[in-house]
């Protein structure tokens, strides 16, 4: 690291990518910029799964935030991808156990390096997709966003038909229970 005369400074951090889905990002001259990619000839884009466990080194100022980190990242990467569809994660190791903490956008992750001192076991920095238990609707877009409502209509329609055929069911048990009721004498 080093210090600046206006007290800042700036290092390196290695930021692990660990993405289980594929990103999109815009094709150079129509070519697929790697394997297991998926290409969208009406705007040049194409999808496709960065290699697992690369690790990117970022040269940071002690005042970049984790917000600024996943975007420098997405650029390197030339990803097209919303940006809150990812997250940051510090990963410590306790007791052969790795632990993962998601850092708040306003975090400043030289400072936690500089905190963690140099030893990789004590903090690393991993991107994985933003996984908050709620589902991030402007992350999406448009057109996927229509996608969803196709498919929730027809999940409403199937689940609607469903209920009333179990009315139905339920309607003939009780006209045939009644039926057999008023043909007994007594």
């Amino acid at each position: 690291m080093k210090l600046s005369s206006d007290g800042t400074y700036t290092g390196f951090i290695k930021v692990h990518l660990k993405l289980r889905r594929p990103v999109t990002v815009f094709s150079v001259d129509g070519k697929s910029p790697g394997p297991c990619s998926s290409s969208d000839s009406s705007d040049e884009r194409t999808s496709f799964y960065l290699p697992r466990d690369a690790v990117k080194q970022l040269h940071i100022s002690s005042s970049t935030t984790v917000s600024e980190v996943i975007q420098g990242l997405l650029k390197k990467f030339m990803v097209q991808d919303n940006p809150r569809k990812f997250a940051l994660y510090r990963l410590t190791r306790r007791d052969s156990q790795d632990l993962f903490q998601k850092l708040t956008l306003s975090d400043c992750p030289l400072y936690l390096r500089l905190l963690a001192g140099p030893d990789l076991d004590n903090l690393s920095f991993v991107l994985k997709e933003n996984e908050t238990g709620e589902v991030e609707w402007h992350a999406f877009s448009v057109p996927e966003l229509q996608n969803f409502l196709i498919i929730l209509e027809k999940e409403e329609k199937e689940r609607m038909r469903q209920v009333e055929q179990r009315y139905a069911a339920y309607r003939e048990k009780l006209l045939r229970a009644l039926g057999h009721v008023k043909s007994k004498p007594g």
